[in-house]
């Protein structure tokens, strides 16, 4: 995987001020980490908003500030909520020795029996994982196999996952990542509940006459 770098410099400018900086075409920013002092930063907009755009919360980037190189992780972009530019972004430094946690996306591959033969709908309960490992072991996706999912009903789980070395879960082995259902499952159980409800209407009418009949009837 090609190696992302982003160019930077040290940000003395704070608070209401900081608006400047966008009118002159800076992105301001900020690195922080266990083993780093909050590190006010600009970027230059147009740069830093071309490579961070779709770029995952697990890529790996080199912020080259000032000559000093940081290895960082993107932990929030936020954005102006009307016209949807970036505004400021949080950078997370991270030593390549010590452990880290990130959100990864689930990417699926392949096609699955289940949906193209029986006409099953595949469904899963998550989009991303929090996975853990070193700094340059973190994935950018997981890939999920759904060609194991020959039958509707069969499932993928988490146990069931192929990761990386070095990359682990905290999840519970038998949490669901993927399953593959009848469509409209829910709207075909209760349509079979209302047909049940109308064969048995008849007999329940009859023996609500025989009741009321009983009861009109004079005790000897």
């Amino acid at each position: 995987m090609e190696e992302i770098v982003i160019k930077a410099s040290q940000r003395h400018i704070i608070g209401k001020q900081v608006k400047s900086l966008r009118k002159e075409g800076k992105l301001p920013a900020v690195v922080y980490g266990r083993h780093i002092d909050p590190l006010p930063i600009t970027l230059d907009y147009r740069d830093a908003s071309r490579t961070l755009q779709g770029l995952s919360l697990s890529a790996l980037i080199r912020l080259h500030v000032d000559g000093e190189d940081h290895f960082v992780l993107v932990r929030d972009k936020q954005r102006d909520i009307l016209r949807g530019f970036l505004t400021h972004v949080d950078f997370q430094a991270v030593s390549m020795t010590e452990k880290v946690r990130a959100v990864v996306r689930i990417e699926f591959e392949g096609e699955s029996p289940a949906v193209t033969e029986h006409g099953g709908i595949l469904v899963s309960p998550m989009e991303r994982l929090e996975v853990e490992s070193l700094p340059g072991d973190l994935p950018e996706v997981i890939k999920v196999d759904v060609s194991v999912l020959k039958e509707v009903g069969d499932m993928v789980n988490v146990r069931d996952l192929d990761l990386p070395k070095g990359v682990t879960l905290s999840y519970d082995p038998e949490e669901t990542v993927a399953v593959v259902t009848w469509p409209e499952a829910e709207l075909v159980e209760e349509e079979v509940e209302e047909a049940l409800e109308e064969e048995l209407e008849p007999e329940l009418v009859e023996r609500k006459r025989e009741e009321e009949k009983e009861e009109e009837e004079p005790e000897e």
